[in-house]
């Protein structure tokens, strides 16, 4: 404030002809007796006087006040009595901003409502996400604590403890000082300190006992760390990360500091008695306000920063403004008067206070650092903040460091800045601290909340099968497309292989060379009865239908061909139509072979309708009329909904399998119903007659060859519905392959063994008597 004075007082163009003063007062650090020196001040009498002023000479014009809130709003309750202008010079408080209750007050401090933005932005630079708060317990501190958790709320960070700081001088001595046992042994690594040198009194009471380590203290202002005697109490606060409101450098500042000395200005008491307490100075016996036998480089720039701050801080720069806005005001004033009538050298010049106001609340200036200045709440500018880090090296000294930048006015990704190499840690810590509640999921895992606990504090599942995570605390992991599979970490996915039971697949090319082997085998069997078809064996129980059972029985083995290869709509639509219909000419020619061998044993007159029925080939009848009705199906089938090339993404990991869709279930099951129910009347027809004379009939062979028949389509049913892709067309394709063999190996092996081994019997004579070796002969 004298640096400003005596600067003003010598600058010709401000205020010319005029010189500023000042009065100071000691604000009592009482709540009781926060208004006495008000009064003092305003009677002039030296004792309590409220409403006189005895005094006839200009009083002061305006008031400065800090850095309490408290003391601001009580003061300026009693000087709004007078209407006496009330600049203070301490943090930014909304609720002095009321020009309804409090019109006559003036913050000099900008703006701070992005300072929550400022510290939240520096938590997510250093992810820290699970910090503890001490707020001091008043209206500003409960403000800025909303402030606080929503923004914390809004990205993420979670407050594990909040702290209220009592302010008041009696809760100091109160023996409720728990509170600060629940911080020393807190987990959490980084505390916020909010609050003006009161509230943080409250938390430095019990300082001899408790001295915190490891832990990172981001606070509001560098004045709110308290200096004392005893500087051990800094090595708490070492390390920590102020915000402190942006200014510039003011010339000239550091040489006034350093000429300072109680011999220029002996009316200073204050500075008189600091030079007494550090310098070991001799008071004069003659006088007590002189000093003798000081040092005679004696000068506060040699003072420690733990005793006297040499800097120009937030708080000095807002007095020093607070006097350059009472000046330019007066200047206004001043010139506004001349215009009205010719003002003389000043020396009769009076000023009210209550005159101030107008210009006080328009004043619209630049201070000589060039910095732009506004007193009117609605058009001040929001604060950028200076991040600075507090280091106790040397011990004592207290030095602080700008480590980077806060300005809401910026673009986003320009807002925040900050040197991490420039920063000197806390004791407790060797590298950059890490404060979360619970360690950061890795890609492939997901965070799962933990019930009754904050969102900070959670588990870490892995991703589910198909779904992955490729960054850090993701909330839900991501499900992959169905084309695309997850990789064994869950952190990416992999497009899938598509594949199909191919021809060059060692399981296809086994099925390929079975179905071609048993097919070139029905054709040799086909082969050997053309070649034999005059002989008995032959002609027994109707050669035309064993023709048209082994061609049938060829075209069943090579019809499984068509399951294997890249499916397409022809071939999905011949896999089952053909299928359907060879098996009903196969089954149908078994059913029609077993009448014929019913028909010859029971027919014994010859003119017995039956006999006629069998002499006419009546149960040749059976193959077209039940192949009939199985096309009948198929047609349907084919009409309504017939089969179509699908795509199976999920049967196989990492597979994209190429299958044929049945189209209708219900069709598809009608026709493998209707050709089930075919099977099981020729196995019923088959199995009634195998106690008839086998040595003419194949009864007991028709028999046998339909339970394999059955038993492996019966078999076929539950294992095709749980297998799935490539397995799936393999199982359909062996129960072809198998149903089939068992047929031709149960029906014309015995035939072939009597054919090309035992020609013998292939004759009327051998059919008619068996072996010596064999059983019975025909009676």
């Amino acid at each position: 404030m004298l640096f400003a004075i005596e600067e003003i007082n010598r600058n010709p163009n401000l205020l010319p002809n005029i010189s500023l003063g000042f009065d100071i007062y000691n604000a009592l650090h009482s709540e009781q007796r926060n208004l006495e020196i008000p009064i003092i001040w305003q009677s002039r009498l030296g004792k309590y006087n409220p409403n006189y002023n005895c005094r006839k000479e200009s009083k002061s014009v305006a008031v400065l006040t800090g850095k309490s809130w408290a003391l601001s709003i009580q003061v300026g309750i009693l000087l709004e009595l007078y209407k006496i202008p009330q600049l203070t010079y301490g943090f930014h408080d909304p609720n002095l901003s009321d020009d309804g209750q409090f019109p006559s007050i003036y913050q000099m401090a900008p703006k701070d409502t992005s300072l929550a933005l400022g510290m939240v932005s520096l938590m997510l630079h250093f992810s820290w996400t699970w910090v503890g708060l001490a707020i001091s317990e008043d209206k500003r501190g409960f403000q800025f604590l909303w402030d606080l958790r929503e923004e914390m709320d809004r990205n993420g960070v979670c407050a594990a403890f909040v702290e209220m700081i009592p302010i008041t001088e009696r809760s100091y001595f109160s023996l409720d000082w728990q509170y600060h046992l629940r911080i020393k042994e807190s987990s959490v690594k980084v505390v916020v300190i909010y609050g003006d040198s009161d509230s943080l009194m409250g938390l430095d009471f019990w300082r001899w006992r408790l001295l915190v380590i490891g832990k990172v203290w981001i606070m509001t202002s560098k004045w709110d760390i308290p200096t004392y005697e005893r500087d051990f109490f800094l090595d708490s606060f070492h390390g920590a990360l102020i915000f402190s409101y942006h200014h510039g450098d003011i010339p000239g500042f550091k040489t006034f500091i350093q000429t300072v000395n109680p011999v220029k200005y002996p009316e200073d008491f204050y500075l008189t008695k600091l030079w007494f307490i550090l310098f070991d100075c001799l008071v004069s016996e003659s006088d007590c306000n002189t000093l003798e036998n000081c040092p005679p480089n004696a000068s506060l720039d040699l003072m420690p920063s733990l005793l006297f701050d040499k800097d120009m801080n937030e708080g000095s720069y807002n007095v020093y403004n607070a006097v350059y806005a009472v000046a330019q005001s007066l200047q206004e004033m001043l010139l506004q008067q001349v215009e009205i009538q010719s003002v003389g050298n000043g020396d009769g010049l009076i000023v009210e206070s209550w005159q101030l106001h107008p210009y006080l609340k328009n004043i619209q200036f630049k201070n000589p650092v060039g910095d732009h200045l506004i007193l009117d709440e609605a058009r001040k500018l929001d604060a950028r903040f200076d991040i600075l880090n507090f280091g106790n090296f040397p011990e004592g000294f207290g030095l602080k460091v700008k480590v980077g930048q806060f300005a809401s006015d910026m673009p986003h990704d320009q807002q925040f800045s900050i040197s991490e190499e420039m920063i000197e840690w806390n004791a407790g810590f060797s590298e950059t601290p890490y404060s979360v509640c619970s360690e950061k999921c890795i890609p492939g895992f997901s965070k799962t909340p933990q019930l009754g606990k904050p969102a900070c504090c959670f588990l870490c599942t892995a991703c589910p099968e198909n779904e992955i995570s490729n960054e850090t605390d993701i909330e839900h992991c991501v499900k992959c497309p169905d084309h695309q599979y997850a990789n064994s970490e869950r952190t990416r996915c992999i497009q899938k292989t598509v594949t199909f039971l191919a021809y060059g697949d060692p399981l296809g090319m086994t099925l390929v060379c079975t179905a071609l082997c048993l097919s070139f085998l029905t054709a040799v069997i086909l082969g050997v009865f053309l070649k034999h078809w005059d002989t008995p064996i032959v002609k027994a129980n109707n050669r035309t239908l064993s023709y048209i059972l082994l061609i049938s029985l060829k075209l069943c083995f090579l019809c499984s061909l068509l399951l294997i290869g890249r499916p397409n709509t022809a071939t999905c639509s011949l896999q089952q139509i053909t299928f359907a219909i060879v098996f009903t000419v196969t089954v149908s020619t078994v059913l029609a072979k077993t009448i014929t061998v019913v028909l010859a044993f029971k027919v014994t007159a010859p003119g017995r309708r039956m006999r006629q029925c069998l002499v006419s080939g009546a149960p040749n009848f059976v193959i077209p009329i039940c192949s009939l009705i199985q096309m009948t199906l198929c047609g349907i089938w084919l009409g309504t909904s017939p089969p179509f090339v699908d795509k199976d993404a999920h049967s196989e990991p990492g597979y994209i399998i190429i299958e044929c869709n049945k189209g209708s279930a219900t069709a598809f099951y009608c026709v493998l119903g209707y050709l089930g129910c075919l099977a099981f009347v020729s196995f019923i027809v088959a199995f009634l007659a195998r106690n008839l004379p086998d040595t003419f009939n194949e009864a007991k062979l028709l028999t046998f060859s339909m339970l394999v028949f059955c038993s492996v389509w019966v078999t076929f049913l539950p294992v095709y519905h749980s297998t799935k892709g490539k397995v799936m067309a393999a199982v359909e394709i062996f129960s072809i392959l198998a149903s089939s063999a068992g047929l031709l190996g149960c029906i014309f092996a015995p035939k072939c063994y009597i054919i090309l081994l035992r020609p013998d019997r292939n004759t009327q004579h051998g059919l008619l008597y068996k072996s010596p070796s064999g059983g019975n002969k025909l009676s």
